[in-house]
């Protein structure tokens, strides 16, 4: 049975659970595309500041929706034990880091323009998106926080793998997942409406946070 009615109501009910950091002023940072709504609901309730981190997934061979590693800005993840078991070329490998460093950089000008990331240094973060699977593009978005030295960071999901939240909790200083299914399947069994964010949509969203912030358009 579902739990949410979709990012949104996610949004909403994560929002509650994260009520204790408002007063820490924090700074919410979404993963494009699908915890950007889910990150909006969260930085209204929390009067917070709304940017993005875009992270890609690297794909295995014959099968690119297995996560042997991840990139985000400054940062190269690999899970070098899938990497073994699957025998994955080093050649295999710099061409994935490759392309998808080149799909961040374009996402990245799509969802943001020219503006500038906002400054995380010293800031409490949360960290959002729509839920947890294998944890890899969550990874290399904690690592890529950690080098800009954020006061801290809290990882935020509406659902997640059992093992992968487990996996996670060392990496951050708080994380908050409100519902870890026994028999996790996908990220999308929470929802009873998982539509696709579109690139569309993000945009959207950040341009309305700033025009709401009196900081014109992108």
């Amino acid at each position: 049975m579902a739990t949410f009615l979709d990012r949104r109501d996610a949004g909403r009910k994560l929002a509650a659970r994260l009520a204790q950091y408002r007063d820490a002023s924090p700074i919410v940072v979404a993963l494009p595309r699908g915890g950007v709504p889910v990150g909006d609901e969260i930085a209204r309730a929390l009067d917070a500041e709304l940017d993005i981190l875009v992270a890609r997934k690297l794909g295995a061979p014959g099968n690119p929706e297995f996560a042997i590693g991840a990139v985000a800005p400054g940062v190269t993840w690999v899970e070098d034990a899938s990497v073994k078991a699957l025998g994955v070329s080093n050649d295999f490998l710099a061409r994935s880091v490759a392309r998808e460093q080149d799909e961040l950089r374009r996402r990245e000008q799509t969802f943001r323009g020219d503006r500038p990331p906002l400054e995380v240094g010293q800031r409490m973060v949360i960290l959002v998106d729509d839920g947890l699977a294998t944890g890899a593009t969550a990874i290399a978005a904690i690592e890529s926080l950690r080098r800009q030295a954020p006061a801290g960071i809290v990882l935020a999901v509406p659902v997640g793998a059992p093992d992968t939240v487990g996996a996670l909790r060392s990496r951050v200083d708080d994380l908050v997942c409100l519902d870890t299914p026994l028999f996790f399947r996908a990220v999308g069994q929470a929802y009873v409406d998982f539509t696709p964010t579109t690139d569309e949509e993000v945009h959207e969203i950040l341009r309305g946070r700033h025009v709401e912030a009196g900081e014109g358009s992108l």
